[in-house]
């Protein structure tokens, strides 16, 4: 997926999950924030951050802000296995890109039927899919949380994710296959591991699903400032 213009700014602080103030070009911008998490560890003050830029777009008409947050550069000790050069990390933390490219992926997959948003018992999830007689329920996470070259899920607890983890236990039993996708948002890091220390009961629920026959599945990318792209999805073993 691209964004269809962007721009680097400054960031300054955030009032709250949905807004950030940002210096961009020497101004104080009021801006979006496509990412409701903590982001504690991302959105420091001083740092770089990139934002998708709607001035003279059409529907900068019916938008309160006229910029989205979509990336920012995190800056990584030396002796952090994903350090190169300057030390700046681009991550991806807008929360929509991940279904985007997992449906990107998805149509390369020789799936019968794809299904965005299937309702299935008290949830919805991501995607089902359909090949041959198979029939299959994927429900997908983006990481964007790092620690030392490895990914962590989540960055704040989430019980949202533990009812889908549930309900995708409760589908093995009636013949679904069922995956759990992590979109990693973070160039360089290859496979993500449940959060205890921040979610100790995601990480039982997936402990628990794993068990029951639910696959996770690890998918890379590149990050790019104007852009993400999947590049491997590996299966847990």
């Amino acid at each position: 997926m691209e964004y269809k213009k962007i721009v680097s700014g400054t960031f300054i602080d955030r009032p709250n999950r949905f807004i950030a103030h940002v210096n961009i070009q020497g101004q104080t911008e009021t801006v979006h924030v496509k990412n409701t998490g903590r982001c504690r560890e991302l959105l420091v003050s001083g740092c770089q951050v990139i934002l998708e830029d709607f001035r003279g777009r059409k529907e900068a008409k019916t938008r309160k802000t006229q910029f989205d947050l979509i990336a920012v550069y995190k800056k990584i000790h030396k002796t952090n296995p994903l350090f190169k050069d300057n030390g700046l990390l681009l991550i991806n933390m807008d929360s929509q890109a991940p279904n985007k490219v997992a449906k990107e992926y998805l149509l390369t997959q020789d799936y019968d039927i794809i299904k965005p948003e299937f309702t299935y018992g008290n949830s919805r999830v991501d995607f089902y899919m359909e090949k041959g007689n198979r029939k299959f329920l994927m429900e997908i996470k983006g990481c964007t949380l790092e620690e030392n070259g490895k990914g962590l899920f989540p960055d704040a607890p989430t019980e949202r994710g533990v009812k889908h983890l549930k309900e995708l236990t409760t589908a093995i039993d009636e013949g679904f296959e069922c995956i759990l996708g992590f979109v990693i948002q973070i160039p360089g890091v290859k496979e993500v591991a449940a959060n205890i220390k921040t979610h100790p009961e995601f990480a039982q629920a997936l402990k628990e699903a794993k068990q029951k026959g639910v696959k996770v599945l690890f998918l890379e990318t590149a990050v790019k400032e104007n852009s993400l792209k999947i590049l491997k999805a590996t299966q847990e073993m």
